[in-house]
């Protein structure tokens, strides 16, 4: 914190709320972690195109690595790869499932809670504190 002009300047620029700032920010990240751990991933078959097609989704790249190594200047080339690497990323992004686990609602509470008070308190903070 500085001073400018005998106040305190704190978060956001604002006069005080450093500690609400740092309270929030920990609870928003206690409250994150929590719920962010109950997330399982998890993968399944290639979907992108129809089944068993991930050899197919490399031959743009393959291709394109192949004329680079002809050409390196060539920008047929380097679209092709680019556009391969794009594809296999976006195939293994798009077959991605994602499960949030069995846990009790009282622990979801606290998890949302912490997250949601400590946003809270976070946007207090930023805001002019009365009697600073």
């Amino acid at each position: 914190m500085s001073e400018e002009g005998g106040k305190q300047i704190g978060a956001g620029g604002t006069p005080g709320g450093m500690g609400q700032f740092f309270a929030g920010l920990l609870m928003a990240g206690v409250g994150a972690y929590l719920l962010l751990n109950q997330v399982q991933v998890t993968t399944s078959w290639w979907h992108f195109w129809g089944t068993n097609t991930f050899g197919l989704s490399l031959l743009p790249m393959l291709i394109g690595i192949g004329i680079l190594f002809f050409n390196g200047k060539s920008a047929a080339g380097w679209i092709l790869a680019v556009l391969g690497f794009a594809i296999i990323i976006a195939g293994i992004l798009m077959n991605m499932d994602i499960y949030f686990r069995q846990t009790s609602l009282y622990n979801t509470l606290i998890m949302l809670v912490l997250l949601a008070g400590g946003l809270g308190l976070i946007v207090r903070s930023l805001r002019p504190q009365k009697g600073k």
